[in-house]
Formats: structure tokens, sequence, C-alpha cells
């Protein structure tokens, strides 16, 4: 069975015209990912990436919620926007805001910003009925605080309405039962954008005798000073975790999550840190479940999803975890995801699914240097490719990250002394935690890229700890 592994920081990416599939590119060793499965060596630490989407005329927005739709101005705005970080935008992002962005060309556009010069952000309802607009200003820059304060202004509006309607059915309690009964029913559909308005519901629908009530989320923490404080921990977390002091950064990645339980980010950091960096993976299971079991943003639950199903695929249950993975996609798209699919399905020998899985993940970030040695490390099995993958090996062999892969292209070109040495690396340099080093070992052992290396006393003693929980493949040697 091939077990290539995928390795990733992340960073998002959309583009303009044709408005191809949501970008985050990572990088990483190991099972790939860590630092919350989003952060890019090459850019500064942003915590809260928002997930922008591709939308489209038509696209359903949850009842009951809100809608921002987002049109740039060109393709230098999208990918440099203030728009892209915004701890405010994340969080309403669970909460049944739908963030969408789309060239202002679009059917879409020509519906909502027909009348606007971009960049505009246009906030509308469930119905699609256009709320307010937010423009550029003279300079032609649209900021994250101009769309932050057009949703927040329109959710105050909308919190106000139901603590009225919450005031008058206390009232109307002492003699409409009913009538007061209806009225706190309303507020609770509303529990997705306003649980403690819905809780405070449900709480009076208790005593009128109405029981059987879905439970209510807790509510994020939106207050700007404790929102900064969130920032500050999981950014110092991330630099700790950059800096392999993976202690230092699950205190401060639980700090963080200690001071909002109803924010989900700080929980990714914490289980991408477990599964990916020290191995934990019992406690990265807790943890990627607390995600999935609360409401959470669209880049959250992909990368709880994924998290468990490379998990799962390692330990044997392949097509389950392969069913999460596509799970992941299908949340918010990640090359990380797609190269684990690419991975699954050239361990299942189908060449032409592996490669459209990989080609996926390249096209979300072609440019970014662990993509590309991912994808020269499936090239360097075919002759005609082979000098290319090369080429590429050698560009980015100080990429400590991706000495796997690296020592991968090597194996395949039968260069097995540089293979062994890039393994070493891997191994022994990048990889801190022996809890790690065997699912790794073990995952080396059953890749078919190293079929060239299976007979070298070094391979198996280096391999040694490899935790045997992958079928040992039978394969014709060459």
């Amino acid at each position: 069975m091939t077990r290539l592994i995928a390795r990733s920081f992340v960073i998002l990416l959309l583009t303009l015209g044709l408005l191809a599939t949501d970008v985050l590119a990572t990088c990483g060793g190991g099972g790939g990912g860590g630092t919350g499965g989003m952060a890019n060596m090459n850019t500064p630490a942003e915590v809260y990436p928002v997930p922008w989407k591709n939308a489209k005329l038509g696209d359903p927005v949850e009842r009951h919620g809100l809608a921002i739709y987002w049109f740039p101005a060109s393709q230098n705005e999208l990918e440099k926007s203030s728009l892209l970080n915004s701890r405010t935008l994340s969080l309403y992002a669970k909460q049944c805001v739908t963030l969408g962005v789309a060239s202002a060309g679009t059917p879409l556009g020509e519906k909502f910003a027909a009348d606007q010069k971009p960049p505009v952000a246009v906030l509308t309802d469930a119905e699609g009925k256009v709320i307010g607009k937010a423009a550029g200003d003279k300079n032609g820059f649209l900021r994250v605080d101009q769309v932050e304060k057009l949703l927040s202004t329109e959710v105050k509006t909308r919190e106000n309405a139901l603590k009225a309607a919450l005031k008058e059915a206390k009232d109307k309690a002492k003699t409409d039962k009913d009538g007061a009964i209806a009225l706190y029913k309303g507020v609770v559909e509303q529990k997705c954008l306003f649980p403690n308005q819905a809780k405070d519901a449900t709480n009076e629908l208790k005593k009128l005798g109405v029981t059987g009530t879905e439970p209510i989320p807790l509510a994020p923490v939106f207050d700007p000073g404790k929102g900064a404080q969130i920032e500050k921990a999981l950014k110092d977390g991330l630099m700790a975790e950059n800096m392999s002091h993976y202690e230092h950064a699950e205190k401060l990645y639980a700090k963080a999550r200690k001071m909002d339980p109803a924010d989900p980010v700080p929980l990714r950091y914490l289980g991408e840190l477990y599964r990916h960096q020290t191995g934990d993976w019992d406690k990265a299971r807790a943890v990627f479940n607390e995600i999935l079991q609360m409401p959470s943003d669209p880049i959250s639950r992909a990368i709880a999803l994924h998290g468990i199903g490379k998990m799962t695929i390692h330990d044997g249950e392949f097509k389950k975890g392969m069913t999460l993975m596509e799970d992941s996609i299908r949340a918010f798209p990640t090359p990380l995801a797609y190269r684990n699919l690419a991975v699954y399905w050239n361990s299942e020998g189908d060449m032409v699914k592996s490669d459209y899985y990989t080609q996926q993940a390249l096209a979300l970030d072609p440019k970014e240097p662990f993509n590309l040695v991912f994808a020269a490390a499936f090239m360097a099995d075919r002759p005609e490719k082979r000098a290319e993958a090369l080429k590429i090996a050698k560009d980015n062999e100080d990429l400590l990250c991706a000495s796997y892969n690296l020592a991968a292209i090597y194996a395949q070109t039968g260069d097995k002394k540089k293979a062994l040495a890039l393994l070493k690396r891997h191994f022994f340099e990048y990889e801190k935690f022996d809890s790690v080093r065997s699912k790794e070992m073990m995952e080396a052992r059953v890749d078919r890229v190293f079929d060239a290396l299976m007979d070298e006393p070094e391979f198996m003693s280096m391999t040694a700890m490899a935790d045997g929980k992958l079928p040992m493949p039978k394969r014709d040697k060459k």
C-alpha cells in the first residue's frame, strides 16, 4: 500500500475570472499539517483566515442566516486584502453567515454589485434581499473593518429585535400563553445566529411547560479586547510550535481555548499539534470530534475531518478514512486533503484518480514549494518525468519538512544513498517524538516509492520503530 505522506502549511488564495477552487496550502512533515492546519512558512502569522468560498447565483443561505458577497477589484486585492483574515468574520462563519467571493462580472455580481464599482461587499438576508454595502474608499481599498461593521450592525439590529420579542413574550405570558409560546419559539428558531437569546427563550418555554427543545450552543466571545487576547495567545503558540517548543505551544493554545470555549479555532490548533507534532492521537481524536460536534467554521471542520481521516487510514480503515477526506474537501478544499486523497488512490493502484487529486492540490497553489515536491514524488516513477522531478528535488533540497518526499524522488530515480540520507533527516531531524516516528516509519515500509530500499539493511534498521499497524504490501519486484 503506497502511503506517500502529504505535508503542508496553509495560505488562502482565490482566483478571479473562472474563480477556481479555494486554496489552502500546507507544508509540514509526518502525516502533514500542524500549526492549526493553516500557517504558511512564507507569510506572516495570521491565525483566523476567513473561509471565503467561491459563490454563484442560487447558492443556498441558511434559514434565518445572512450572506456577505465580496466582489474584489483585482487578483492582487484578492490575494492581499485585509478581508482574508478576521476573527469576527471567522466566528460568524460558524453562525449561519455565508461568506462568498465572486467576480463582479458573474451573474451574482450583476445582481448585487452592478451599480457599484469594485471592490464592494454586499450583505443580504437569506432570501437575497440587500441589507447594506461596504464600498472601497477613494483609493480603491475595501478594509476588513468596514465589512465587520456592516455585519455587526445588522446583527445588533436583529439582536435588539429578539430582545424586544422576549420582553413582549414575557408580558404576553400573563394573559396569552399560546401567544407567548409562539413568540419564544420564533426566537429559538434563530439559535444559530443568536444562541444567547435562544437559550433565554428555551428557559422561558420550560416554565410554560414546553419541553423537548434541542440544546443551544454556546455563544462565542465577540468582545474586541478579549478577541485580541485570544489572537495573541494563538500567534504566540504558533511561534512556539514553529520553533518546536511544543509543550509551550500546547499551553498557549489551551489558554486561548479557555478564553472562548465556543471558538473552534484554538481547538484546531490543539488537534493538529497532537496529531502531527506530538503523535498523541487519542487527544487529537477527542479534540477533532469536539470541533465536529459544535458549530464550526468551514476551515476548522475541514481540518478536523482531514485529521480523523488520516488517522483512520493509518489504523487500517482505508475506505472510511478516504470518505472522511472527501468530506473534508466538501467542507472546505485544502491541498492537504487533496494530497492524501492522491495518496489513497495511488495505494489502490488508481493512477488516474491519484494524478487528478495531485493536480487539484497543485492547482490551488502552483508555486508553493511543498506542493511542487509532492507532485514531483509522483512524477519520479514515470521515466519521461524523472528529469523534471529531479530538478524540483534539487531546487528544494533544503526544505526540511519535505525530506520524506524528497527521499521518495531519489529512491525512484536510483540514488539510494541520497534517499536514505533524506529519510534519516526526516525521521531524526524533522520529527521530534518517537510516537510520530513510529507511524512515519510504518508508512515508509509500506510505501511503494521506497520499494528500491526494501532490501537495504540500513533502511530496515532506520525504520525499526515502525508501529506495525499497516499491512505489508505484496508486490512483485521490478
